[in-house]
């Protein structure tokens, strides 16, 4: 009985740091795949669950590009590829699917219902699993299009979300099928409601425009970081959370009082609906 007080202890502890090793090797890993360089600037994301090597490849749209990578981490024995997962339908994101389809034979697409040859759509919060760590969520986040899917994914203490075009660094997408409400909700409720330390990868790499026009509304603190950042860094996808777009980016902070007298709106929608349309003028 004394011996098993004295190792009790002893045991769970070795356990939990065991257990806590387990979490720091066990984590997802993403491969950002650039497309359109210099014009559209898109991002692909391959998402690998380490330990299985399942993988899904994210808005393949440039196979040229895309089907390079795909083969050789495929032929190298690095990844086994599962499914083509989308965040909307339009050509730049899911335009390629057919053409990895003729590449790589076989494979589920799963997006919204007018994405290219999908052949899933889930329902808004449905969960499934790449591999055996990673769980992945669907986020209806309709404006953009009104098939836009933000997914976000957990494995251990890591929280990832692919936002393609509703969320930017320090932005958000256009209001081509949708309307400011739709955006509010998306970004400041769906979006929103993620933990603040989830890392955001967006569609395109937008961000130094972006901060242009921040800069035209906001001279904060935060903004001037990232204005920095941007200037000095190619790529600032993964770089920022949830929490951090809280803080600059103005179509997340709908009650600022700067951010509403830039405006001359004090309604969250209608401050949504002039900060899209005074960025369109730019």
């Amino acid at each position: 009985m004394q011996l098993q007080r004295v190792l009790g202890p002893l045991i769970a502890r070795r356990t939990a740091t065991f257990t806590a090793s387990l979490a720091l090797v066990r984590a997802m890993h993403i491969q950002s795949i650039p497309m359109w360089e210099g014009s559209s600037n898109n991002y692909a994301y391959l998402v690998v669950d380490d330990k299985t090597k399942d993988a899904v490849i994210i808005d393949p749209a440039n196979p040229p590009e895309v089907a390079p990578v795909l083969k050789q981490q495929i032929d190298s024995g690095k990844i086994n590829l599962t499914s083509i997962i989308n965040t909307h339908h339009h050509w730049d994101h899911a335009g390629g699917n057919s053409k990895i389809l003729e590449q790589f034979k076989g494979l589920p697409v799963i997006g919204g219902k007018q994405c290219e040859a999908v052949t899933k759509t889930p329902k808004n919060g449905e969960t499934f699993k790449i591999g055996e760590g990673i769980t992945v969520k669907a986020l209806y986040t309709p404006c953009h299009t009104q098939d836009s899917i933000c997914w976000y994914m957990e494995d251990g203490s890591e929280k990832v979300v692919f936002t393609g075009d509703t969320l930017f660094i320090g932005g958000c997408g256009r209001f081509f099928e949708g309307t400011p409400a739709e955006m509010d909700t998306a970004l400041n409720k769906t979006l929103a409601a993620l933990p603040d330390d989830t890392k955001v990868y967006p569609g395109h790499e937008y961000t130094k425009t972006n901060v242009k026009f921040l800069t035209t509304v906001l001279q904060t603190e935060p903004v001037m970081k990232l204005q920095s950042f941007a200037e000095n860094n190619k790529e600032t996808q993964g770089k920022f959370t949830i929490g951090d777009e809280k803080t600059y980016n103005v179509f997340m902070r709908l009650d600022d009082p700067t951010v509403q007298k830039a405006t001359g709106k004090t309604d969250p929608v209608d401050v949504m609906g002039k900060l899209r349309e005074m960025k369109n003028s730019m």
